[in-house]
């Protein structure tokens, strides 16, 4: 059973938008390794662990993963909202504003959606965890030039 606190974990309050930004943070909810995937792996795999610790450990992380989405989210709703047909235009973000409007939908920056075809649940506890590790490591990584503030 989850208690959900009615507000994000950080606010989020963006005054300006921005699609050429909001493009690329949307892969960190629909991505490959993106909040999405992580929350629906962590949760997945905990039914599999021999131990309860594990079990807690997994639900706790997939819990705190849909708390991250949820910000992800918001960042990707303040930069999209309002936005001008010239801002979609000359932001990249007409194809994906064709489908979805302001709607957020998963998927990477590249376009491609989010499918469960990027996460694993093998059932094999050290195949799991490791593959948590190697998920998380790719997030963990330095920001190219471009995305550091």
């Amino acid at each position: 059973m989850w208690s959900y606190d009615k507000k994000l974990q950080y606010p989020v309050n963006i005054k300006n938008p921005n699609p050429q930004l909001a493009k690329l943070i949307i892969s960190q909810f629909g991505g490959p390794d993106g909040e999405v995937g992580a929350a629906m792996r962590y949760l997945s795999q905990r039914y599999s662990m021999p131990y309860n610790e594990a079990i807690g450990i997994l639900t706790d992380i997939g819990t705190e993963e849909l708390a991250h989405m949820e910000m992800v989210c918001a960042i990707v709703h303040q930069l999209t909202r309002n936005l001008t047909e010239q801002q979609i235009k000359d932001g990249g973000f007409a194809d994906y504003f064709v489908d979805h409007t302001v709607g957020l939908y998963p998927v990477a920056a590249s376009g491609v959606p989010w499918s469960a075809s990027t996460m694993q649940s093998t059932g094999d506890p050290i195949a799991d965890l490791s593959e948590d590790l190697g998920a998380d490591a790719t997030t963990t990584k330095e920001q190219p030039t471009y995305l550091r503030g």
